[in-house]
Formats: C-alpha cells, structure tokens, sequence
C-alpha cells in the first residue's frame, strides 16, 4: 500500500493505539500530525510532551510528523490544527479520531457532567475533527476517516453507558457520513480495538496486556487509511485477531388490520427476531423500501 505524499492527522496519538497507528502510517511515508492532549485518562490536565514525543520517534525512524496539543472538544484549535497543516503541506488525505477518555461508573452514580464529557470528547470531538477536514477532502475528491468505536457501544458493558452512547453514536456518525461521502471519494470507517493501553491497564489482566498489544490492531487501521479501504465498515481488530461487526435486520413479520395488536407481536415475537435470512441495509432508507416491497403479503 503506497502512502508517500499522504497527510494524515492521528487524534490521541501521544500513546497507546493512537501512537501505534502513528508510527505505522509514518513508517509508509505518510507525513503524520501526532494531536494529543497529553491529560489524564479521565480528561484532565494536558501537556505537549507525549505527542512530542511520538514525534521524535518518527523522526529517528526517518519519518516526517509534527506534535499538535489541541483539545479535540476545542473547535477553534481543532480549526487552527487543520489551518497549520494545509498551511505547511497542503493537503490532509487521513484522519484517525482516536481521541477519548473514561469516566467510569454506574449510571445510578454518574453526574450528567460526566456523562456529557465522555460524549463531548468522542463523539463532538470526532464531529469538530471531521468537520475541519470534510471540505479539505471534498476538494481534493478524496479522504479516508476512520471512527474508534467500541464493543461497549455495540454490545455494552456495565458502568459505561456514557462511553457507549459516544460510541455507537460514531457508528451512526460514521454511516450517514459514508454515504455523504460517497460521490467524493470519502471513505468513512469504524475501528473497535481491543487493545492493552492506559485506557484499559487497570480492567485487563497484566498478563493480557502483551497479547492486546496496540500493535496488533494498527493494520487494520492501516488498511482503513489505504487507498484500498472500504466504506461504511465495522471492523474488528485486536490480539492478532480481525472481524466484522454489521447492524442488521431480521426479515420479520407483517400484520393486517385485524391482527396489528400488542398482543399478535407479543406472540409472534421469535418469529420477528428469527435471524435467518437477515439483511444488512446500506441505508436507513432500505429498512422503509423492504417494508414497502412486502405490502402485497397484506392483501
């Protein structure tokens, strides 16, 4: 996969999956803007030193990048970021949205202020990346955004209802935006990593950490950065392994006047969620056609 010449910016990119995937796109010659906050894992603080760092790591490697500390909650530095790199390169080919945080807890013992921080800082901050680049790319007629989803949003996971929110809503972000995108050669994506990171150094075993290495799940954002890549995908990656996740949509039932009650689907319920012959829509406009295309089973 050639990535000389390419542009890419890698939010939350001073450690972790963030600065495996760094290193990797600037291993291929892509010129890398390493943005990290440098706070803690729950949002606090801030600090240069970590995406400094990464930098230096490229740069001894023979890699290009530069260091950018903006909040990705922040949308006029989020704006100034994409300004400076059009400014020195020109061009911005890839975003990676990385950036997150974790304010753990029930959602009986949860403050709304967190639960809207964990929100603002994944899905907003992926929203106010995205929209900086989105002309960039339109422009250019062509792009490459991948999305950090989660399986927490996809199948939960106990005291992270604010985490999860964020993320399945970047799986809608990223759907809507797939098909947005289309006509300009914008390919939109979702990653869900299961990695060992700061994030996690505390919920996985020490013993897990190695064999969820970062590492592992950085090709497949390669590839979602690749002039190869799909769009509108859900990809899996994490300890050497690789999947898919889809949002799909059983073939159900249909009711005539006389049976459409509470009761007849209460009834009939494990026919409608019977999974075989499944479909997975491509739009939400294909959940309303199929319904529209069965109208004579009513008759």
């Amino acid at each position: 996969m050639n990535f000389e010449d390419r542009v890419a910016i890698v939010t939350g990119a001073g450690g972790g999956l963030g600065r495996a995937y760094a290193l990797s796109l600037a291993a291929r010659g892509t010129k890398v803007v390493v943005n990290d906050l440098g706070g803690a894992r729950d949002g606090t603080g801030g600090s240069s030193s970590a995406a400094a760092a990464v930098v230096e790591e490229i740069e001894a490697a023979g890699g290009t990048a530069i260091s950018n500390s903006a909040s990705v909650t922040d949308r006029d530095a989020v704006q100034a970021m994409v300004d400076d790199v059009m400014a020195k390169w020109g061009r911005i080919d890839i975003l990676i949205n990385n950036a997150g945080v974790l304010r753990d807890k029930t959602f009986a013992k949860m403050t709304l202020d967190d639960f809207a921080f964990v929100v603002d800082v994944h899905l907003m901050g992926s929203v106010n990346c995205t929209k900086a680049v989105w002309q960039h790319m339109r422009d250019a007629n062509y792009g490459r955004i991948v999305m950090t989803g989660s399986s927490t949003g996809c199948y939960g996971n106990f005291g992270q209802t604010n985490y999860g929110a964020a993320k399945l809503g970047l799986v809608g972000f990223m759907k809507s935006l797939a098909i947005e995108g289309a006509k300009n050669n914008i390919h939109v994506n979702s990653i869900i990593p299961v990695a060992g990171t700061r994030m996690t150094e505390d919920i996985m075993p020490e013993q897990m950490l190695g064999i969820y290495a970062p590492e592992k799940v950085a090709p497949a954002v390669v590839f979602l950065a690749s002039d190869e890549a799909p769009t509108n995908t859900i990809l899996g990656a994490g300890a050497g392994g690789y999947h898919a996740a889809h949002v799909t949509l059983t073939k159900g039932i249909m009711l005539k006047d006389e049976e459409r009650t509470a009761e007849t689907i209460a009834s009939r319920f494990a026919e409608i969620t019977d999974r075989s012959g499944e479909t997975v829509p491509q739009s939400g406009a294909e959940q309303g056609a199929l319904v529209m295309g069965r109208q004579d089973e009513l008759n």
